[in-house]
């Protein structure tokens, strides 16, 4: 009975793996600081050239919690394009993923709006660890199991659109997982279009408050994935002193729900930022929560020494 219990559990958690409808992502919770972690086309949308290095490790304390971690640059060439190199590490449990991204974006200035669009290629390799063949309730042979320990390589691509009107209101929309939703469909005969079953649409406002020297900047991110329950975060950051000083909270609605604080500094092109999550959902009460920090680096992209405009990173 336990045997067999124990093989069904392996084999539906194997059979994610080895399937094409299936992808691990993390979406980090400093995509208020560095959109591109939901948008290509926010990549080289500042003219800067960034460095960014992120940890994000959930449910701490918990055995086997998921981690993540990621290096990424992107940067302008030119006028009009902004490319970006994305390499991202995630385990969960005993299934690991490795992933390697490459974005694309071309951006227009027209007049006090600036529009960018872009889309980016990702590379998947998804394995189960050797260890789950060692289990003495793991039935040998089973063909499900032994291909996920082997791996499975899986390609996907993303479109998205970024804008700002006078450098202060900012929309973005990101249409995810086109090609291994697309795959999906076919392989399970659905006739509905897949193009908006992954969707991410990000917007907000920066508002400034000149007698006390920051800003405030009010922000929404909203989610629809394909199987999942609407998916909202409600964000508000400050920078104070011009922008030596970050601070922010957010809530995301749906899910059970989740809250999360916002701390970091920036001097001169270093950039630190560090963030605490906790969950409303029973898990919470077995777990410490979850933590994430990212370290950044933003180079001149040709701005003058004297320009001290805030930019977003």
């Amino acid at each position: 009975m336990a045997a067999a219990l124990f093989q069904t559990v392996l084999r539906a958690q194997t059979a994610k793996v080895g399937s094409t409808t299936t992808t691990l992502s993390t979406i980090f919770a400093h995509y208020t600081l560095n959109p591109l972690l939901i948008d290509p086309a926010y990549a080289g949308f500042t003219e800067n050239h960034h460095l960014n290095m992120n940890i994000r490790s959930q449910w701490t304390g918990f055995p086997e919690a998921p981690k993540s971690y990621r290096i990424g640059y992107n940067g302008p060439i030119g006028k009009t394009l902004g490319v970006g190199a994305n390499l991202l590490s995630e385990n969960l449990g005993n299934v690991s993923v490795l992933r390697f991204q490459l974005n694309y974006a071309f951006r227009y200035q027209i007049r006090d709006v600036k529009l960018a669009a872009g889309f980016s290629t990702d590379f998947y390799s998804m394995k189960v660890a050797e260890s789950v063949l060692q289990n003495p309730l793991y039935e040998i042979g089973d063909p499900i199991v032994q291909d996920a320990v082997d791996g499975n390589n899986i390609f996907d691509a993303a479109l998205g659109f970024w804008s700002t009107f006078k450098d202060r209101t900012f929309i973005g929309l990101t249409f995810s997982n086109l090609v291994v939703a697309k795959i999906g469909d076919i392989e399970s005969g659905s006739p509905e279009g897949s193009l908006f079953r992954y969707v991410v649409l990000n917007f907000g406002h920066v508002f400034d408050i000149e007698p006390y020297n920051f800003t405030i900047e009010p922000s929404m991110m909203v989610q629809r994935i394909k199987d999942k329950p609407f998916q909202a975060d409600f964000n508000l950051k400050g920078s104070f002193i011009n922008d030596k000083l970050i601070a922010g909270i957010s809530y995301r609605a749906g899910l059970g729900g989740a809250a999360g604080l916002l701390l970091g500094t920036n001097i001169d092109v270093f950039k630190l930022y560090y963030s605490y999550d906790v969950s409303f959902q029973n898990v919470q009460q077995y777990n410490g929560g979850t933590h994430e920090v990212t370290v950044a680096f933003d180079f001149d992209g040709g701005r003058k020494r004297f320009d001290r405009t805030p930019v977003r990173n």
